[in-house]
């Protein structure tokens, strides 16, 4: 059983001062008490300025022990930037999301709390840090997708017993705004050709892979003929400059959300197998890591396959040449990005008639609940077609009850 007492007035173990004789003398009360494992367990100490606190913590430890969920508060102890190292030597995950949870942990977790103890660390930390990436500009489901790492830590510091809740639970998180794309976000059809026709010719066929199969920036540029499979497309590769050794050399690497062995199917329009023949037959292919890549340097085998920042500088000249800017505080912009071409497919295939589930899948989005928020707004013919549906089905019900 844990004891509780003053060293000023019993002398346990041993006292060499004259003992306090007043009632309140002000000194601190002692708790000891033995981890779980019976007489053998290394016995601890913990002081506390009143007996009330003294008392009440002498049977929290006895109740945790008797419950088995004592806690060493050595383990309690690793400050969070060693703990973040350690965690991340122990997860599987892709690379681009290691890169993702090592970058918030350099930017953000160790110049904010990283010298907090796992112990120490409390709700209101984790609320300044919080508020601190909120006030510096970022969106506020960003915010939400750099504190997983941080979720993750936790619960792996709760499965270790080094803490018992987690200092996440109840901090508040800016409210989203709405994710849903704005009309003047999607490009026409006409807008789509004048971009592709203003582009460097070597990346007209990427205009055609975003807008006609739903692809992101990187993994068109990751395309390969192996890609090309008749009647679909199967996208498993995007390019990065940020892989592995960090030496900005650009490699491919697994789609976003998906492991290496994972891929992903999209129906292949008859013209975009056209558009695909036709680059080949123009800029042929370049070997790149075993793969039949059809977007590389002009010089064949030199330099680097390009990346979705150096397509950025064809792209903005492809949008000035076809007049699809923006002037923004005094600047130049285009009105739109490469994303928007996603867009693009996403609004052509709702408005097609295409089920939310088939567009989502093709699209790669994590939950169809992205693409709903995202993209539900452009069926606003859905309720009309609903009642035809309806109508034409429960008719012949009602007039079997009639007759």
């Amino acid at each position: 059983m844990a004891t509780v007492w003053q060293k000023c007035r019993d002398g346990y173990p041993k006292r060499t001062d004259p003992p306090c004789e007043g009632p309140k003398c002000g000194h601190p009360w002692t708790v000891r008490y033995r981890e779980p494992g019976g007489r053998t367990a290394k016995q601890r100490e913990k002081s506390f300025p009143r007996k009330k606190e003294a008392d009440a913590y002498a049977s929290k430890v006895e109740n945790d022990k008797n419950e088995g969920v004592y806690l060493d508060p050595k383990r309690g102890a690793i400050t969070l930037r060693a703990w973040a190292e350690q965690w991340l030597g122990q997860i599987i995950v892709g690379e681009s999301t290691r890169r993702n949870y090592e970058g918030f942990i350099e930017k953000w977790l160790v110049p904010n709390i990283g010298r907090k103890t796992l112990s120490g660390l409390t709700a209101s930390d984790v609320q300044s840090l919080v508020n601190k990436m909120h006030r510096s500009g970022l969106a506020a489901s960003t915010i939400s997708d750099r504190l997983n790492p941080l979720r993750a830590m936790m619960r792996a510091a709760i499965r270790e017993k080094r803490i018992a809740d987690s200092p996440c639970e109840g901090v508040t998180l800016p409210r989203r705004g709405t994710s849903a794309v704005g009309e003047d976000e999607i490009p026409t059809l006409e807008q789509v050709h004048a971009i592709a026709r203003n582009i460097s010719g070597q990346y007209a066929l990427s205009i055609w892979l975003m807008a006609g199969a739903g692809l992101r920036i990187s993994e068109a540029l990751g395309f390969s003929v192996d890609c090309d499979r008749g009647d679909f497309l199967r996208s498993r590769r995007q390019v990065s400059s940020k892989a592995n050794q960090g030496d900005c050399r650009t490699r491919l690497v697994p789609l976003k959300h998906r492991t290496e062995d994972e891929y992903r199917d999209v129906p292949l329009p008859p013209f975009l197998s056209a558009e695909i023949e036709a680059h080949i037959d123009q800029w042929g292919v370049t070997d790149v890591e075993g793969f039949q890549v059809l977007f590389a340097p002009r010089e064949r085998g030199k330099g680097t396959m390009p990346t979705a920042t150096t397509y950025g500088y064809h792209w903005r000249k492809a949008l000035e040449a076809a007049g699809l800017t923006v002037l923004v505080d005094g600047k130049v912009k285009p009105l739109f990005t490469p994303h928007s071409l996603r867009h693009f497919f996403a609004s052509t295939a709702l408005g097609g008639g295409v089920p939310l589930l088939e567009v989502s899948r093709w699209l790669g989005h994590r939950s169809i609940k992205v693409t709903a928020d995202t993209y539900g707004h452009l069926t606003p013919d859905a309720p009309e077609r609903f009642r035809t549906v309806m109508q034409d089905a429960l008719r012949p019900a009602l007039k079997a009850v009639a007759s």
